[in-house]
C-alpha cells in the first residue's frame, strides 16, 4: 500500500470498528460460488512464488517484478483469461523516467547558501518562495506556504512530512536529528527524485532538505518572508520499465460494461543496506486473491459482463502501473463499472469483526453494501484519519470516475514495510476465507445489472 505520490519514493524506503453500515440495496442471497472451492494450498503456493527469497521484495521498475508479471501472466493464460482488449499479450510495459541527481543541492536564504544542507527527497528541479518558521511540535498546526523551516524538538520528520503534502508545501526544511539521520541511512545516503511516466510533464511535489542544527537555528534568525530558493543542478532524467500484467475474461453482452479486479505487483525490494523487503502481505496477498478469482470466475462459463483481472506495477514508487492502465485503459473507462483493487488480505484487522476485511472509502459509492448484501466479508474502513482510499492504485481510477475501492485485511499490521513481511507472518485460512467469500459476489457483479453510484460527495475530485 503506498503513501500520497509526494511521499512514496521517500517512504519506499523506510520500514516503519465499526461494522458496515446498511445502505439500500435489494434483498437477495449471496450468489452461488457454483460449487467452486478456493484451496489454501494454491493461495500459499502463489505467495511462496512471489515473496520468495528469489523475487527479492519486487522491487518496482525492476527484473524481479517484471518476473512476477511473467508469472502472473502465465496463470492467466492457463486459466483460460485472454489478452486485454487490443493488446497482443498479456504484458504491458510501461515507461517510467526516473531523475538522478549528479550534483549537490543548493539552497539559499536571501541570497545566501546554507552550508550543509542534506536533500532527502526532491520534488521539483527548482523551488522559490518565501520563508516561514514553525517551532511547534505539532505537524497538524504546521502553517501552510510554499516554504516551511520545521523545527521543533519533538517534531516527527515523517509526519511533518504527510502534513506538508497535505498544506501545499513546495519545500520544506528540517533541523537535522537522530530521526532525519536515520532516514538518511535508510536512503543509502542518496536522495530520492520524484519520478515520473514517459510522456508526462516532470512533477512538482514537496522537496525535503535537512540542515545542521546550528545552520538550522541561524536561518530561522532571518525574518519570516525572506526568499529561499533550492535548486537541484545536474538532474538526469533515467528512463526505466514497470510492468503491469493483465488478463480478460469476455463478456456475452458487450454493451453491459467491464469489471476489474486487480492488486499491485510490486514491494519495496532490496535496502541500500542488503535487507530484503518480502512484501508477502504487501501485496503478495492481493496478487493471489486476484489469481485465485480469475481461477474461480474463469470456470463454469463466460458472464454478461467482461472482467479484467490486473496485476500493477510500481504502486510502491507512485502508483505507476494503475497510472498508465487509467491513461490508455484497454476499454473505455466509462465501460468499467466499479473497480475492487485488493491488499494486504494476509491478516485480520483486530478492530473488526472475526473473517471481516475493510473497505476503504466504504461510504463513497453504493458498491460495499450491495457486497456485503451478497455475502462479501467486508466493512467500513476503521482507519478514516490514515486516508487510505486515496493511498492504493484504486485511486487513480476514482479520480477519473471509476467507481474503485481497495479492500483490504489490517492495514496497519506491525509488519507493514518491514523484512518481518513474509508468508510466516501470514494468517493462510483467513486469507482463503476472504477471497472465498468475494467469489459469489463478483459472480453477480459480473452477471447482473447493477452498477454501483458515487454517493453524494463521494466521487473525489468533485
Amino acid at each position: 500500500m503506498k503513501t500520497p505520490l509526494a511521499l512514496a519514493l521517500l517512504l519506499a524506503a523506510l520500514a516503519p470498528v465499526a461494522l458496515a453500515q446498511s445502505a439500500t440495496v435489494p434483498a437477495t442471497a449471496a450468489a452461488p460460488a457454483r460449487e467452486w472451492t478456493v484451496k489454501p494450498e494454491w493461495i500459499a503456493a502463489h505467495v511462496n512464488f512471489l515473496a520468495g527469497p528469489e523475487l527479492r521484495g519486487r522491487g518496482s521498475m525492476t527484473r524481479d517484478e517484471a518476473i512476477a508479471a511473467a508469472y502472473v501472466a502465465a496463470r492467466f493464460q492457463g486459466f483460460g483469461l485472454r489478452p486485454a482488449p487490443g493488446a497482443a499479450g498479456f504484458l504491458q510495459k510501461v515507461k517510467v523516467i526516473r531523475p538522478r541527481l549528479d550534483g549537490a543541492p543548493e539552497l539559499t536564504l536571501g541570497g545566501k547558501a546554507l552550508a550543509g544542507a542534506t536533500l532527502l527527497l526532491g520534488g521539483a528541479a527548482r523551488v522559490e518562495g518565501r520563508a516561514i518558521f514553525y517551532a511547534g511540535d505539532d505537524a497538524a498546526a504546521m502553517p501552510a506556504g510554499e516554504v516551511v523551516f520545521a523545527g521543533g524538538g519533538k517534531l516527527s520528520a515523517m509526519t511533518a512530512l504527510r502534513a506538508a503534502h497535505t498544506k501545499g508545501i513546495r519545500l520544506l526544511v528540517l533541523r537535522e536529528s537522530d530521526e532525519t539521520k536515520a532516514l538518511w541511512d535508510r536512503l543509502g545516503r542518496r536522495p530520492r527524485i520524484e519520478s515520473y511516466l514517459a510522456g508526462e510533464a516532470a512533477p512538482e511535489g514537496v522537496s525535503v532538505v535537512v540542515l545542521p542544527a546550528a545552520a538550522f537555528d541561524r536561518a530561522r534568525r532571518a525574518a519570516a518572508g525572506t526568499p529561499v530558493v533550492l535548486t537541484l543542478a545536474g538532474l538526469v532524467p533515467e528512463e526505466v520499465e514497470t510492468t503491469n500484467a493483465i488478463g480478460y475474461l469476455p463478456g456475452t453482452d458487450p454493451r453491459a460494461g467491464v469489471i476489474l479486479l486487480s492488486a499491485h505487483l510490486d514491494h519495496l525490494g532490496v535496502r541500500p543496506d542488503g535487507t530484503v523487503m518480502p512484501g508477502a502481505n504487501d501485496d503478495a496477498s492481493g496478487t493471489a486473491a486476484v489469481l485465485e478469482l480469475a481461477h474461480a470466475l474463469a470456470t463454469g462459463g463466460p458472464h454478461r459482463r467482461g472482467i479484467l483481472f490486473a496485476a500493477f506495477g510500481s504502486e510502491e514508487a507512485g502508483g505507476f502501473g494503475s497510472r498508465a492502465f487509467t491513461a490508455s485503459p484497454p476499454v473505455p473507462l466509462a465501460d468499467i463499472v466499479a473497480n475492487i483493487s485488493i491488499e494486504m488480505i494476509g491478516a485480520q484487522d483486530p478492530k473488526l469483526p472475526a473473517g471481516t476485511m475493510m473497505m476503504t472509502g466504504f461510504e463513497r459509492s453504493t458498491l460495499g453494501p450491495a457486497l456485503v448484501a451478497r455475502g462479501a466479508l467486508i466493512a467500513k474502513d476503521p482507519y478514516p484519519d490514515q486516508n487510505f482510499f486515496e493511498r492504493s492504485d484504486n485511486y487513480s481510477l476514482a479520480l477519473r470516475g471509476v467507481v474503485a475501492h481497495t479492500i483490504s485485511g489490517w492495514a496497519v499490521t506491525p509488519t507493514y514495510h518491514s523484512p518481518r513481511d513474509t508468508i510466516a507472518n501470514l494468517d493462510i485460512p483467513f486469507m482463503t476465507r476472504a477471497i472465498q467469500s468475494l467469489i459469489g459476489p463478483a459472480r453477480w457483479l459480473a452477471d447482473g445489472d447493477f452498477r454501483p453510484e458515487w454517493t453524494p460527495g463521494g466521487r473525489p475530485g468533485k
